[in-house]
């Protein structure tokens, strides 16, 4: 209801009692901000220069060196480069489990091949997404559920969770780079999600139109599931042959394939397997992807407890994310343990706040809004989840800390990124204690290396579900 005056020539008192703006209400801020020094040099540097590059902090900066005292060092193997996908918690997932190969293998340099995860990920997705509008076919469209799942920002995602690769990893295996290479479209993503979008809504519309139909003329719903699926498999066919032109027909999960390659004594080397057998014998090291499970730090809820998100996944039937909540200085004393086994470790976090690709620094005080605008930020972590202003929308892998000697206690983190390496410090980041506190919400942790009580947590089930659209349902 518009509670503005219909007076026109009501007094600018009404008007601003009503809750518009007025004019004299803006002179008057100006009146205010204008006598303020800084507010003038701002007003001189920032409209002409970037926000970021100006507000610079560089005591901060200095503060932030890339050094640390406990590190797991492989620095001749490439930083690797996710271009213009959303496919980082897959390089996340390929980074932890190379160090694996490396050693393995005994090789300097190595790569997985995040594209063949990708292709799997991506038909699996849209089976997922047919599978849930075929069960929620009775629902109208306009109901929210059906509306988020198909809005363009859910809709065939790049992203995902740490359980969710699982599936992938566990049905499908593993292959090195050089097995499966990267495609234009793995690469540049958007053009394939955009069209898969569009025909995923199509079929989603065509299957839900027959359902309905059926459900008419026979109220058995097994009867009517079996011919719809039917009807979907058909539909599938057309997804399949999209990604398989796009981003290359992958080696089968089952079959044999060669990968040769140089050892470290430059030594020729033969290996032949499946990726399967490559994934089990040579990727998943002493600690299999599917004995880790992730752990959170979500103030909104109560800690101790395991949760879930709504319809979210990718594997039809397949493991569902799970979470353990718990207090942030878990997470941290559990980082700092894993990092002292030479444990390299998957997180999820807000990399855009307080950071800077290009000086690969994450640090709550990198950049002096205080002094350009004269103002604090006073969102907590709670409610920045609870407002939409953070969630986890970024993998990367904890392979670093350096450690105060007078303390006991990390200072820093050394992280790498899948930016490539003009990013950062050749592509490795920094990350303070402080911002980890703030922006961090997730460790992916080994049972066997995880705190006792939340291993019991995560293994008595019995989730807690948060909607669909909760932020801890945002993919990384």
């Amino acid at each position: 209801m518009d509670t503005r005056p219909t007076n026109p020539n009501a007094t600018d008192a009404a008007w601003s009692a009503s809750g518009a703006l007025v004019q004299t209400l803006i002179e008057n801020w100006e009146s205010q901000i204008v006598s303020d020094p800084r507010i003038r040099l701002s007003r001189t540097v920032l409209a002409s220069n970037d926000i970021h590059s100006s507000l610079l902090n560089r005591t901060a900066q200095i503060s932030d060196p890339h050094v640390f005292n406990h590190v797991i060092d492989f620095k001749t193997s490439p930083r690797t480069d996710q271009k213009s996908s959303g496919r980082c918690w897959l390089f996340a997932t390929t980074n932890v489990l190379r160090y694996q190969v490396m050693t393995k293998l005994n090789i300097s340099e190595f790569e997985l091949s995040q594209s063949y995860l990708f292709f799997w990920d991506k038909l699996h997705k849209a089976n997922y997404y047919l599978e849930l509008a075929i069960e929620n076919a009775e629902k109208p469209l306009d109901d929210r559920l059906i509306y988020f799942l198909s809005d363009t920002a859910n809709l065939s995602r790049d992203g995902g969770q740490w359980d969710m690769v699982v599936n992938i990893l566990e049905q499908y295996g593993v292959v090195p780079k050089n097995i499966y290479p990267e495609s234009y479209s793995s690469s540049y993503s958007r053009p394939l999600n955009e069209l898969l979008q569009t025909k995923l809504r199509e079929h989603a519309m065509i299957l839900r139109e027959l359902y309905t139909s059926l459900k008419a003329d026979n109220p058995n719903r097994e009867v009517s599931l079996t011919t719809v699926r039917a009807r979907k498999e058909e539909l599938m066919k057309e997804v399949y042959t999209i990604i398989t032109a796009t981003l290359g027909v992958p080696p089968p999960a089952n079959e044999k394939f060669v990968y040769d390659y140089y050892d470290k004594d430059n030594k020729s080397i033969k290996w032949v397997g499946t990726p399967v057998e490559f994934y089990r014998n040579v990727a998943s090291g002493d600690y299999p992807p599917s004995d880790s499970f992730s752990v959170i730090n979500d103030p909104r809820n109560e800690y101790g407890k395991l949760y879930t998100v709504e319809k979210l996944g990718n594997v039809w039937g397949g493991r569902p994310v799970l979470y353990v909540n718990t207090e942030i200085n878990t997470l941290k004393n559990t980082v700092v343990e894993l990092i002292k086994a030479g444990i390299p470790v998957f997180f999820g976090c807000h990399v855009e706040k307080h950071s800077s690709s290009t000086l690969g620094i994450m640090d709550l005080n990198l950049f002096d809004y205080e002094t350009a605008f004269n103002i604090k930020f006073g969102l907590t972590k709670k409610q920045r989840l609870e407002s939409r202003d953070s969630d986890m929308t970024h993998a990367m892998v904890i392979c670093g800390v350096h450690i105060d000697l007078d303390t006991g206690k990390p200072v820093r983190y050394k992280v790498e990124n899948s930016w490539g390496d003009t990013s950062g410090d050749k592509g490795w980041f920094m990350m303070t204690d402080d911002w980890f506190s703030e922006y961090v919400y997730q460790i992916v942790v080994p049972k066997a290396l995880a705190p006792k009580d939340l291993v019991k947590v995560y293994e008595d089930g019995n989730p807690t579900v948060l909607a669909a659209w909760d932020p801890m349902g945002a993919l990384a």
